[in-house]
């Protein structure tokens, strides 16, 4: 396999990316595919890999298969606190109360709040820290392994801590130096990380493919399963050939990027070049690459809470929004006779919900709404009715019905109902908090920056805390995200 130099590489990955950027065909709906629900896993790195913790801990049930960690961390690490998330949670520089988030862990699943963690115990891990990693310490990932140890046999976990890496995700053949920190965050150390993490989770795979790959790359549109929540307007999924025909029952792989890594930051390199989906042509992966928006902070999935306090559990917007994709790529192929819902319509718009009314359809035990081609119910409804909520203000939306039997086979798709939430659309904008003062965002009071409206605590007020305010109406502010 042919390898670039570094400044070569470098160059190249950024013209590559900003070609097919510039090339993507319009976002579409996410497709509905034939995959093993026992064949289900998650991997990250950085922010990544603690959001892969979190998803494979409270979604336990779903994620079954396992999980690749990539220089995170153990589960609710933070604790909902940024001075944690940056100090022990990456620094390591107090120790992680390990034996302390265990028992949160044990609790919330009491609770119900995520899965039960017995889930957890057939589950196969692959964790992995480089000797130079300055971002995420080796010891946080000690503790990681650690905290797995409460939930997961030994003989489950393989744990590679030996190689001279930076903080980044490592391939053996796309990337800066193995010792560089720095955009893409992607380092060439000679080394198949995709492969060996794929491996340790599902086993004896085949061979990779190292030519030109089979299957498809497909933007999708992620606002049919968030809104907001500073999660990107589209993802990516990469589907081998046999699982889009549905000629083949298929695994799902989710790959989740780390700060600075999404499709904003960096271009497709993430989705491309990390060598997954060489992987998952030759062994019917599906690999769902979900994206962070612009207002995400730094490019970083929630996993200290910025978006919402409930951010490790099941009801965190970002955990959630990843589920339902999981939820829908492995909704099946199976269709069955039934015609169409008629007469569709939108109604009692409000700032965050739509309710949506059809007429039956002869033989059918339930129905599934679809909001921008993104499944919204994962159990049927068996009325003709559904409210969909978690909508943006001042925002468009097309949805869709389909018909299901008893079975779960779905019939033929509606028309689609367009309709748009009340309100104003969001605006948000990211600067320091000294900045939103002077542009009468925020007012300053006793050294500390305050929200207009909302009265929100942003913390100090100077130059160097940067805080995203959410403009909802005039003169109105809150801490928070939009895309």
């Amino acid at each position: 396999m042919q390898k670039f130099t570094a400044p070569l590489r470098r160059a190249a990955g950024v013209l590559v990316s900003a070609w097919l950027l510039a090339g993507a065909a319009a976002a579409v709906p996410l497709p509905e595919l034939n995959i093993d629900p026992a064949q289900v896993s998650v991997s990250g790195v950085s922010s990544g890999g603690y959001m892969a913790v979190q998803l494979h801990v409270a979604y336990s049930a779903t994620f079954k298969k396992g999980a690749g960690v990539v220089a995170g961390g153990p589960y609710y690490c933070a604790e909902g606190s940024v001075v944690y998330a940056t100090g022990r949670c990456m620094a390591h520089d107090t120790s992680i109360p390990v034996s302390s988030l265990v028992t949160t862990t044990n609790n919330w699943a009491t609770s119900g709040a995520i899965d039960p963690v017995a889930n957890l115990a057939a589950s196969r891990l692959y964790l992995f820290s480089g000797t130079l990693d300055s971002v995420v310490k080796t010891a946080v990932m000690d503790d990681l392994r650690s905290y797995y140890g409460a939930f997961v046999p030994a003989a489950n976990i393989a744990y590679k801590k030996d190689l001279a890496a930076e903080h980044s995700f490592v391939t053996d053949d796309y990337g800066s130096a193995c010792s560089v920190k720095g955009d893409p965050y992607i380092d060439d150390c000679n080394f198949d990380l995709a492969g060996a993490l794929l491996q340790q989770i599902y086993g004896p795979l085949n061979a990779r493919n190292v030519s030109t790959l089979g299957g498809s790359f497909i933007e999708f549109d992620q606002r049919g399963f968030v809104g907001g929540h500073a999660m990107a307007q589209t993802g990516w999924a990469y589907v081998p050939a046999a699982c889009a025909s549905g000629s083949a029952t298929c695994r799902l792989h989710v790959a989740l990027h780390g700060c600075k890594q999404n499709t904003a930051q960096i271009g497709q390199q993430y989705v491309r070049n990390t060598g997954y989906n060489r992987w998952a042509d030759t062994n019917n992966i599906v690999v769902l690459y979900p994206q962070t928006g612009v207002t995400a902070t730094n490019g970083c999935w929630d996993w200290w809470g910025y978006d919402s306090p409930d951010y490790a559990k099941k009801a965190g917007p970002q955990m959630a929004a990843i589920q339902a994709m999981v939820k829908h790529l492995s909704g099946g192929t199976a269709t069955a006779a039934l015609a169409a819902p008629g007469g569709l319509t939108a109604s009692a718009a409000t700032a965050s919900s739509m309710k949506l009314s059809w007429s039956a359809v002869p033989g059918a035990a339930g129905y599934v709404v679809y909001r921008n081609g993104g499944r919204r119910n994962p159990t049927p409804v068996a009325g003709t009715s559904f409210t969909d909520t978690d909508l943006v203000a001042g925002s468009s939306y097309g949805w869709t019905v389909r018909a299901v039997n008893a079975a779960g086979a779905r019939g033929a798709p509606s028309a689609t109902a367009t309709a748009s939430t009340t309100g104003m659309a969001p605006v948000c904008t990211t600067t320091d908090n000294y900045s939103h003062t002077v542009a009468a965002r925020a007012y300053a009071l006793y050294g500390f920056a305050y929200a207009y409206g909302s009265n929100q605590g942003m913390g100090l007020w100077n130059i160097y805390i940067e805080t995203t305010l959410k403009k909802t109406a005039a003169g109105y502010y809150e801490v928070g995200t939009c895309y």
